[in-house]
């Protein structure tokens, strides 16, 4: 015979607590490729603090590469960042998308945020794979 075993009690879910940051500078990287555009926005160290990307707006296929959609983004991110004390950001893109003009639209629409620089991290290849050959006629 099988003996009666205890309910174990499941504890309670607890909510995520929010972050409790308060910083004057950050840094935000954008990500524009050809077919999507990811922003990240980061503490002085380097922490990732908040992110997204286009498809969390809910567009889906080429829609997630343009400026209009950046823009959105951008707005979004920002306002949650303003109530963490956002005061100054710094930018750096990567990749080259049609992108960037939304998100400097949007950074200038919100106002109270002052740029302090603006670097391009693109990859720039040298060397690489050999080319295709030439073809014979």
């Amino acid at each position: 015979m099988a003996t009666p075993t205890t309910a174990v009690k499941a504890k309670p879910a607890t909510p995520k607590k929010k972050k409790d940051l308060k910083l004057d500078s950050w840094v935000l990287h954008v990500q524009t490729t050809d077919n999507n555009t990811i922003l990240t926005l980061v503490d002085d160290n380097g922490n990732k603090v908040l992110w997204s990307g286009t498809g969390k707006l809910g567009y889906k296929g080429s829609k997630k590469s343009t400026p209009y959609a950046a823009e959105l983004l951008t707005k979004q991110i920002l306002k949650e960042a303003q109530s963490f004390g956002l005061k100054e950001i710094g930018v750096i893109f990567r990749w080259c998308g049609l992108a960037r003009d939304g998100v400097f639209k949007a950074i200038n629409e919100i106002g109270l945020i002052d740029i302090k620089y603006i670097n391009e991290n693109t990859a720039i290849q040298f060397g690489g794979c050999k080319g295709k050959r030439k073809k014979r006629i």
